[in-house]
């Protein structure tokens, strides 16, 4: 099984930059899609015949919006669109469901909110966020069946977990949104729980690998990335875990997002 997260950054461009060609030469059986900003017509005119599409744009336009694309010779069983009912419009596009019995993985493509430090309200609108996703996480587990017993969450989280996850970890601990404590607490109690950080747990105790760069000066040149997009899966899922990588582009010319590409394969 061959999975692949990405954040975007708007569909529309990294289609006109390359995208597509990534897509057609990766093969994923499932792709998860964060940040697409485009509305739904056109994102599954994009993706295409080959996949099935599970997909949530924001109410917000030209915001957020995530998406599950699955190849058609997967059924998707089951589908969830958001984190239960009366969803704040700022937390729409954020969180899609697929289940895929023939994978034996429930789905889930997030892209969390990413803050600012020093703004009370949008911190606010995180922290709130990041309690309904903690609860749905937890739902999640007691829902699993024998169809689909593993659980893959991916997508942009928006929070480093460790100093190995962010160049630069000084001059941004506790100052910038995605390096405060009470943001990285989140993580410490997923992954001290029941949940597995799988691209950490392959790659190691090394520097990196990162997943995003800022679009100022020269941080894609001298790789000094964040590490913010994560495969967050269940214990069995992860003992099936075989390989990542990152799809970081040759140079700053041939990027067509921001994020790079996490793929990962499982042996199921």
């Amino acid at each position: 099984m061959l999975v692949a997260t990405v954040n975007v950054n708007g569909i529309r461009a990294a289609v006109r930059k390359g995208m597509e060609a990534w897509v057609d030469e990766t093969k994923a059986d499932v792709v998860l899609l964060q940040e697409v900003r485009a509305p739904e017509e056109l994102v599954a005119e994009i993706v295409g015949d080959d996949y099935t599409l599970i997909q949530q744009a924001s109410v917000l336009k030209g915001r957020a919006g995530v998406a599950i694309a699955v190849r058609k010779d997967h059924p998707v069983s089951a589908s969830a669109i958001g984190i239960g009912p009366d969803e704040p419009a700022v937390d729409t596009g954020r969180w899609v469901e697929a289940t895929v019995p023939s994978l034996g993985t429930t789905f889930v493509s997030a892209y969390l909110h990413s803050g600012v430090a020093d703004n009370p309200d949008k911190m606010a609108a995180k922290y709130f966020h990041l309690d309904r996703v903690e609860a749905r996480l937890a739902e999640l587990l007691a829902s699993r069946t024998e169809e689909a017993p593993h659980v893959l969450v991916g997508g942009d989280f928006n929070i480093v977990h460790t100093p190995l996850d962010i160049k630069n970890w000084k001059p941004n601990h506790n100052k910038t949104s995605g390096v405060l404590d009470p943001e990285i607490d989140y993580l410490n109690r997923w992954f001290a729980g029941d949940w597995v950080d799988t691209h950490r747990m392959l790659s190691g105790q090394t520097q990196g690998p990162y997943t995003w760069w800022s679009q100022r000066g020269k941080a894609f040149d001298n790789d000094a990335g964040w590490r913010i997009d994560y495969q967050m899966t269940t214990p069995g899922l992860a003992e099936r875990a075989v390989s990542a990588r990152v799809d970081r582009a040759a140079s700053y010319a041939e990027r067509w997002s921001d994020h790079a590409p996490l793929v990962m394969k499982y042996e199921l």
